[in-house]
């Protein structure tokens, strides 16, 4: 149940990673804005999936119980 809830919160810190890397266009270095558009999206669609896994986890276990 934990790992869940820990899920979510990591889903949180990517989605506002992506958004930061977006907005200030660095990631370990500085990124053209070609490269850190794409890149901040991509990461902060990993962080709404991870978000939507753990969501729907922590639904299944509400009902198998």
């Amino acid at each position: 149940m934990m790992f869940n809830w820990l899920s979510l919160v990591t889903g949180l810190f990517y989605i506002i990673l992506g958004i930061v890397i977006i907005v200030y266009k660095f990631f370990f270095t500085v990124l053209e804005p070609t490269v850190a558009y794409p890149l901040g999206g991509l990461v902060m669609l990993y962080g709404f999936f991870r978000i939507w896994r753990a969501v729907s986890k922590i639904k299944n276990k509400g009902e198998n119980e």
